[in-house]
């Protein structure tokens, strides 16, 4: 129990200081900016910053079971050769 509350508490007062900070001028940034570097890496932080939207296959990978079956749909995309201009083609320019 000492642990969950302790743990609530480090995650308030992680969601206020970041929802202090400003958003860049020139970009988004912002919790959202945060969030999108910190669950999805730097690469899709500095792309949604970038004006780009973040793909559901992204959100969806933190679900717990989910997760593990696109890992391995991802896996397999990066296997047989799909690239970024692909997946552009495919799902738009705002996501790739």
């Amino acid at each position: 129990m000492k642990k969950t509350v302790a743990m609530i508490m480090v995650g308030v007062m992680m969601l206020t200081a970041v929802s202090v900070q400003a958003a860049p001028e020139k970009g988004r940034g912002g919790v959202m900016g945060f969030i999108a570097g910190c669950c999805f890496g730097i690469r899709a932080g500095g792309d949604y910053n970038s004006g780009k939207e973040i793909h559901w296959r992204e959100w969806a990978g933190l679900i717990p079971f989910v997760g593990i079956v696109l890992a391995v749909w991802n896996g397999i995309d990066g296997a047989g050769g799909t690239t970024r201009a692909d997946y552009a083609e495919q799902y738009g320019s705002i996501y790739y």
